[in-house]
């Protein structure tokens, strides 16, 4: 029996009619496979299941989704990312995983491509932002956030130093403004929902935080605005959270307006006072990939 997948316009494009044509025979496709979203089982002769095209810069991993987690698209990661994805495969397909990832010059290779808060701080850079004279980087942690009654899914950014513009070397911090440039909304309430952000998104893929996502210019694809230098693994709260609204409330503050706080519940105090203060933006993000 032919298995139930998605493959859409975009993934078809990308891998072929040839390729395309044995995946929905079954002869490519596997049976059995772990979720790239929610990293739970799934059966492609049970369940509809959307293929998920993971494309760097040089290689490409074709993973598998529950349709119900995911539809089948084609999402940008870094080449590095695809890289750590490729090298875990061995260990994926010794663990008896299914899956597949394939190069775009002809390279084809059977697999499976593969911090919780309060420890979820990474380093990255956000596109726009000029944090080289000051060494500053930004910082991200996961947690989750009590919105409206109801659990939400919650990324908190603070850049370890000031933030210049590109181009200036002055001494302030134009951190917040360059956010609300971008459209983030000042936040003045933790209790109601952020504004949505048109263009902006979450990745969250193979289970792991990767980056979150600006629009391209030009209406080309969109490129990272903070990305983690290494995948970086959320809660299963946090993950079930994010699949269940599928969006994720991102809330940003200057250097030192927030700090790193051991629960959540002083998280949230702290962005609670940070918010007070006129020192809190957020916005809403769909999620890319997952």
């Amino acid at each position: 029996m032919a298995p139930m997948l998605d493959v859409s316009d975009e993934v078809r494009a990308e891998i072929g009619d040839e390729e395309t044509a044995r995946l929905l025979n079954g002869e490519n496709a596997p049976g059995t496979y772990d979720c790239t979203s929610c990293r739970t089982p799934g059966d492609t002769g049970q369940e509809r299941t959307s293929t998920v095209l993971f494309v760097g810069g040089e290689t490409a991993v074709l993973a598998f989704a529950h349709a119900t987690c995911i539809p089948s698209q084609v999402v940008p990661v870094s080449e590095e990312q695809l890289q750590g994805a490729v090298r875990s495969i061995s260990i994926g397909a010794e663990a008896g995983q299914q899956g597949r990832a394939y190069d775009p010059y002809g390279v084809n290779v059977a697999g499976d491509p593969g911090g919780p808060y309060p420890g979820g701080s990474q380093p990255g850079q956000g596109a726009g932002l000029d944090p080289t004279p000051r060494q500053a980087v930004l910082g991200i942690t996961c947690g989750l956030i009590l919105v409206e009654q109801q659990v939400h899914p919650a990324l908190v950014v603070e850049p370890t130093g000031p933030i210049a513009r590109v181009g200036t070397s002055g001494s302030g911090d134009d951190f917040l403004p360059l956010l609300i440039e971008q459209g983030f909304m000042p936040q003045l309430d933790l209790d109601r929902r952020p504004s949505p952000l048109h263009g902006w998104s979450v990745l969250l893929a193979m289970g792991k935080l990767h980056a979150v996502l600006q629009p391209g210019d030009g209406g080309m694809q969109p490129v990272a605005w903070w990305q983690a230098h290494q995948p970086l693994q959320v809660s299963d709260g946090w993950r079930a959270a994010a699949a269940r609204g599928n969006e994720v409330y991102v809330y940003a503050g200057p250097a030192g307006s927030i700090g790193r706080q051991p629960r959540e519940d002083l998280m949230r105090d702290a962005l609670i006072r940070a918010s007070s203060r006129g020192l809190l933006v957020a916005a809403t993000m769909p999620l890319a990939g997952t």
